[in-house]
This record gives C-alpha cells, structure tokens and sequence, in this order.
C-alpha cells in the first residue's frame, strides 16, 4: 500500500507485478500490488482482500492511470487467505493470499511470473531485495501512478526481532527488510 522514498521504475522492469484493483459502482481501483506466480495465480498480501468484493488483477501495467496498451485484465475467480490469518490481529502473522485467476495470463516481455524461493529457505542478512508498487509516496499522500521501487536489504530474524527493533512482535513467520529511509510502510 506504500512505497516510501524510493524511484520509479523503469518501464515493465518488474513483469511479475500486479495491481490488485477492486470494483466500485462501474469503476475498478488500485488498493495493493502482489505477484504473478503461475499463469492463473497471484499471491498478495491478506489484509489486502476480502471475499466480499469483486476484484480484477492487471498485469503489464506501468502507469495505472493510462492505458498504455501492455495491459491484461483479469478477473479473480477466488481467493484464498491462509488459514492462519486473523484480519483481527495482524501482527500475528500470516499475511498471505492467492487469487485464482479466471483465465491464464498470457507471458510476454510485459508479463512474467515471480521467481519463489524453494520452501524453507531463509535469506540471509543483507541480502539484495527490492519493494515496488504504486502506494503512497509518503504519509498520507497521493498514491503514486506509476510503478515505484525501493532497495529494502533483508534484515535477519534475530536483528529484527531485537529490542530497538521489532521485538516479540515480529513471528517467524514473517519477513524484515530495509531499516533505512526507503519504506514498504510509513
């Protein structure tokens, strides 16, 4: 929903990137960004769905407020929380969602899936990791047409979940980056 600090991107330089866009009276609307991970399935962040809403996923898209001729638009045909995830208490973890597509996404230099690391594995400190989307640019502000970045380095669990940073809040299951000016929330 943010990306604070940070630059825009270059053109369809993150293929894999999605708006997650729920309807509206006649009108769809970006709420949250996420990932193209197989050709009919999304994954994005639970807090960002409900199954009460229609919702639609465009793919290939830079500006979201032009229509730049790249785009897909997809209808979501399901979604699916994690069984664990609690709207009621977010800081519990499990943040995770699917969307099943209607239809398969056709892959081209616009459209590509995600890259998931095998289960289990844990990145290490530091390790290079980006944050893009078209949230708000900073606290309260507008939220951004077009497709922004943000160098976020991974921070490890036990750093992140040391006194002067998370504490106990953070659970195992979750991931920490950044720790500098650049943010995926404000």
């Amino acid at each position: 929903e943010r990306v604070v600090g940070g630059e825009v991107a270059s053109p369809n330089s993150w293929p894999w990137q999605i708006s997650l866009q729920y309807k509206s009276g006649s009108s769809f609307y970006h709420t949250c960004g996420g990932t193209l991970i197989r050709r009919g399935w999304v994954m994005t962040a639970a807090h960002c769905v409900d199954r009460s809403r229609t919702w639609r996923v465009v793919l290939g898209d830079h500006n979201i407020n032009s229509h730049e001729g790249r785009e897909q638009y997809m209808s979501v045909s399901r979604v699916y929380l994690h069984p664990n995830w609690n709207s009621n208490n977010v800081a519990g973890g499990w943040d995770i969602a699917l969307l099943r597509l209607s239809s398969d996404a056709s892959l081209n230099n616009y459209v590509q899936l995600g890259a998931l690391p095998p289960s289990g594995q844990v990145l290490p400190h530091n390790n290079a990791c980006y944050i893009t989307g078209w949230g708000r640019t900073q606290t309260g502000g507008q939220l951004s047409a077009q497709l922004k970045q943000a160098y976020l380095p991974v921070v490890d669990h036990k750093t992140c979940s040391s006194y002067g940073w998370w504490g106990s809040t953070v659970k195992n299951s979750m991931v920490c980056a950044g720790g500098g000016s650049d943010s995926g929330c404000q």
